[in-house]
């Protein structure tokens, strides 16, 4: 095995009692993939990063009382009966050699609903009402604290039962523990509040109460290191809290960020703006402070970046959580010399996140296996090898390709344009978005692995394509922009997105950028011209700038936007033009209105689909199948899974 590379990656640490064989950690993250307890979906799903060589899987959060119950897929640690599914979720990642810990969580006052969907009654240490989900929580009164904490000794005795080899208790993202510590949270005047000695006791009797349920398990503490909010922990909150806890836990695990406010809560899966390994200094502080281990979450999306900070001494451990989202056998890879194989994530936050918030199991844009494990267990040999031709290179059909030519075919892609890739080499053009290039990067790379003959730069006929023998043809000839017939369409000023990052366009110094689709195209844009010295106007028709993106990665580029000074009109339909004026209509009341002024008008309004072959091939014998933009234009996300699936068809 070859580990010269990442020596301090490979190596074993120790986490209190516990030996782990590796510094790779899959922390604990709201998978989505279960209610209640775990089941077959969850199960297959830890067990595929166990498989492949995590050192430590930490799972999801566990609710320690009724009171904590803030979703209807929450995992729980309330009665017996959770220790049977537990144990089995358990025993399939140590069957492999990963340990595994379980996170003890109650959120406090950081609930948005309850299982029912009816407002909740959220509970807190004080009636201090936070600004994301707008909840004005009930004080806790002091017998409900001690059931509370009493609850958190009670479901670590159930998940050592069940076999687990250690416990964190969830004091981040502003979290109950967190608010309690938090003297603007925290404004009580009894034994759990009045000054910092007292703010640690509701913390301190956790510990306790869990290390009497678990004396023999490691137990840790996982807590932003500086909450990012204006009323949030700062950092010298946190080291001082720390270290006087320092005495109870075997390890910190250290992220960033609070889920009480819309800047704060970007952190809790910071998108790709955020620079890689942004939180390392925080946990240097921590590790000094408290002289125990540090796991440190954010944004560690690369081996390197995880080596580079365990050898600065910044950390013990290093969360790489969408990381083995995105390529689960990164482990293994690095271990047989193969790091140029690993997928790396790209924080695009779309199909983990972003389904998550949607209610559904979580996933990875560029590899729908994850969370999907049952369903895609093994890549089948094709029963027939067949001659497979894929029209276009985007994401969709290097996908198609790469997972048909896995399945034994013989495939053959030919894409127009002399680069792979598609619209994702635009969409790395724009501000903040340049990692998401290493998708074409990624699957341009599993292509050249694969076997696959590629043929760039070439277009193709349908009768060339029976010429050439095609028994099966995939179609994935994308999208173009949509440019409706509006009023001054033609004008010289008007540009396309697409014309504006291909420098196509002359831009002026007052641009108007109307905006159907309300995604990352139409605020890149934004910033990448404002950026360059233009007054920019963002006229989305949508309720809010970048609506229909994962919440997060919206909110940390329209922050971006307010600092650059571009102005945000919502509810607008664009309607015409003239030489110097846009004119809108407002969705909601249908009044004009008028932005004048301007010299350029950018236009984000989507995309229509291009199909040239579907008739083409309407009287042939030829197996045929589309994917992607060209059956309708929606997302890379629904591209490389129609790809997938596709290639597993034929």
């Amino acid at each position: 095995m070859t580990t010269h590379r990442f020596p301090r990656l490979f190596s074993e640490t120790t986490l209190g009692p516990v030996t782990v064989k590796n510094r790779i950690v899959s922390t604990g993250h709201h998978t989505h993939l279960a209610h209640e307890h775990p089941n077959e979906h969850l199960i297959a799903y830890h067990e595929a990063r166990a498989r492949n060589g995590a050192g430590l899987i930490i799972t999801e959060v566990v609710a320690v009382h009724e009171t904590a119950m803030f979703s209807n897929d929450l995992l729980m640690a309330l009665s017996p009966e959770c220790v049977a599914p537990f144990r089995k979720l358990a025993q399939a990642c140590q069957r492999h050699g990963a340990k595994v810990f379980a996170q003890l969580f109650h959120p406090g006052r950081e609930i948005l609903s309850t299982q029912t969907g009816l407002l909740p009654v959220a509970y807190a240490p004080s009636s201090v009402p936070n600004e994301r989900f707008h909840i004005m929580p009930k004080e806790l009164p002091e017998a409900l604290i001690h059931e509370i904490i009493a609850g958190y000794g009670q479901a670590a005795a159930y998940l050592v039962e069940a076999g687990y080899d250690g416990v964190e208790v969830v004091a981040s993202h502003g979290y109950l523990p967190a608010q309690f510590l938090n003297p603007r949270t925290n404004l009580r005047t009894d034994a759990f509040g009045g000054d910092a000695e007292r703010r640690l006791a509701f913390v301190k009797g956790v510990a306790v109460a869990v290390r009497k349920a678990a004396p023999s398990s490691a137990l840790g503490l996982r807590i932003s290191g500086d909450e990012l909010d204006e009323n949030g922990l700062t950092q010298p909150e946190v080291a001082e809290a720390c270290a006087a806890l320092a005495g109870e836990f075997d390890y910190f695990s250290m992220v960033a960020g609070s889920s009480a406010s819309l800047g704060g809560s970007v952190h809790i899966v910071p998108p790709m703006g955020v620079d890689p390994g942004y939180t390392a200094p925080c946990a240097r502080k921590i590790r000094v402070r408290t002289n125990k281990p540090v796991i440190v979450t954010g944004r560690i999306n690369q081996p390197q970046v995880a080596e580079r900070i365990l050898e600065a001494g910044d950390a013990d451990l290093c969360g790489m959580t969408r990381a083995l989202i995105a390529d689960p056998e990164l482990p293994g890879k690095l271990l047989a010399g193969c790091s140029e194989e690993v997928r790396a994530c790209i924080a695009c936050n779309q199909s983990c996140i972003g389904r998550a918030h949607k209610g559904f199991g979580i996933s990875c844009i560029q590899h729908p296996v994850s969370g999907r494990e049952l369903e895609f267990s093994e890549l089948a040999p094709a029963a027939v090898p067949k001659r497979v031709v894929v029209i276009g290179g985007g994401p969709a059909g290097m996908k198609a390709a790469v997972t048909a030519s896995g399945r034994g075919h013989r495939v053959t892609l030919f894409e127009r344009e002399r680069q792979l890739g598609g619209q994702v080499l635009l969409a790395q053009e724009l501000p903040g978005r340049a990692e998401f290039g290493g998708m074409a990067t990624n699957l341009v790379a599993e292509l050249e692995r694969s076997g696959v003959e590629i043929c760039t730069g070439t277009s193709v006929t349908a009768e060339q394509v029976c010429d050439f023998g095609a028994e099966a043809v995939v179609l994935a000839t994308g999208a173009r922009p949509w440019v409706p017939p509006f009023e001054g369409h033609e004008l010289p000023h008007v540009f396309t997105a697409w014309e504006v990052l291909r420098g196509e366009a002359r831009i002026g110094d007052s641009v108007a950028i109307a905006d159907w689709r309300a995604d990352w195209i139409g605020l890149g844009l934004a910033e990448r011209l404002a950026s360059a010295g233009a007054k920019i106007t963002l006229c989305t028709n949508a309720a809010l700038a970048g609506e229909t993106l994962q919440l997060y990665t919206r909110n940390h580029y329209v922050a971006r936007l307010h600092k650059l000074g571009v102005r945000i009109r919502t509810h607008l339909r664009l309607f015409g033009t003239d030489n110097d004026t846009a004119y809108f209509q407002d969705t909601l009341t249908q009044e004009a209105v008028v932005q004048e002024g301007i010299d350029t008008l950018v236009l984000a309004l989507g995309h229509q689909a291009v199909d040239e072959f579907s008739n083409a091939f309407a009287e042939s014998s030829i197996e045929l199948l589309a994917v992607g933009d060209c059956v309708a234009p929606r997302t890379a996300e629904e591209a490389i899974y129609e790809g997938f699936t596709v290639g597993l068809r034929i």
